[in-house]
């Protein structure tokens, strides 16, 4: 698995910008998996920080969007707000509260120029949801209204950071003020969907799922026929991202229904929140219906009982003893 981010709050004993506390999805099994985090602190939030142009410290090297920057020692005191600077203006979509964001991101100690956190070393942007308590507010109140393409730097003192107790793990003291640089890549939200090239649906014994990209469920017409007594995890749109694998963590819009009824029993869509997870956190057939999918796409996933919930359906989840399962799946980032 990869390194966790120092954003968010540590849950698995790893340093990253978010906050506290796993995104569990309810039917699915699913819990959150990896973000970068910011120790949340059990008291009230303090409030919206005064953002300020700077002052912050020089891009040495490494200017371009993308490339891992080289950001020089911090001179005299940092402001006591939060400086924020667009050093690259993107032109993609406009990032908004409870987003979810793909960045590459560095993170370094003003008075020192450690860098405690890189993401670009990971080879993996972090993803990762704008939220209160989910990631330090630093970030989230830095990168709301900027859009996907750009480059932001930042100056976050202790009170938007990890506060007074500041984060012992990545050797930050709460006395610190901390300098970060974020390439943000992309924007998720509740009207996100799969991005790619339509595949045809020829197996009439198979359900057919929409294949509208405008944030809205897709339909799943299922046939009455006999359900397959295999798994079934079909491209219904295929994009062009990275390749799932089985240890995977990723962000999706899903919706399901039973086999026997057509009956919808959980959708991101029906709650308005996107949910991320890991592939082995889920059951079997959703762990082996993505892996070797492509980010971006959408799948058709049909499970039988023996890799889904078999006899010990979640309570009150609306599935039957022996139920199959019928899914349409948005991979939207791979985490």
């Amino acid at each position: 698995m990869r390194r966790r981010s120092l954003l968010i709050a540590v849950p698995a004993g790893l340093v990253t910008l978010a906050g506290c506390g796993d995104d569990k999805s309810d039917k699915a099994k699913s819990s959150s998996s990896q973000s970068p985090s910011a120790a949340a602190s059990a008291s009230a939030p303090p409030p919206a920080p005064k953002i300020v142009d700077g002052p912050l410290p020089a891009i040495t090297a490494g200017t371009k969007f993308g490339e891992k920057p080289t950001v020089a020692k911090g001179t005299g005191d940092p402001s006591k707000d939060l400086a924020v600077k667009t050093v690259i203006a993107g032109g993609g979509k406009t990032v908004a509260e409870n987003d979810y964001i793909q960045a590459n991101y560095l993170g370094q100690v003003w008075d020192t120029a450690k860098v405690f956190d890189n993401s670009y070393d990971r080879k993996t942007p972090l993803v990762i949801q704008l939220a209160q308590g989910g990631i330090i507010d630093g970030w989230r109140y830095a990168l709301v209204g900027k859009k996907a393409g750009s480059r932001v730097q930042m100056s976050v003192p202790p009170t938007w950071g990890y506060g007074t107790k500041g984060n012992t793990q990545a050797g930050i003291k709460g006395t610190d003020t901390l300098v970060f640089v974020v390439d943000i890549e992309n924007t998720f939200n509740e009207k996100s969907s799969a991005q790619g090239k339509d595949v045809a649906q020829n197996d009439a014994a198979l359900p057919k799922v929409g294949t509208n990209t405008d944030g809205k469920a897709p339909s799943i017409d299922v046939p009455k026929a006999t359900a397959p007594t295999k798994l079934v995890a079909n491209y219904v749109i295929e994009g062009d991202g990275d390749e799932v694998k089985a240890d995977s963590s990723v962000l999706v819009q899903y919706k399901g229904v039973l086999w026997d009824t057509g009956k919808e029993f959980d959708s991101t869509y029906s709650r308005g929140q996107l949910t991320s997870f890991s592939l082995q956190q889920v059951v079997k057939g959703w762990a082996q219906g993505l892996t070797g999918k492509k980010v971006g796409s959408r799948v058709l996933i049909v499970i039988p009982p023996a890799l889904g919930y078999a006899d010990s359906p979640p309570s009150g989840s609306g599935i039957k003893k022996d139920s199959t399962l019928v899914f349409s799946v948005d991979i939207l980032a791979k985490m």
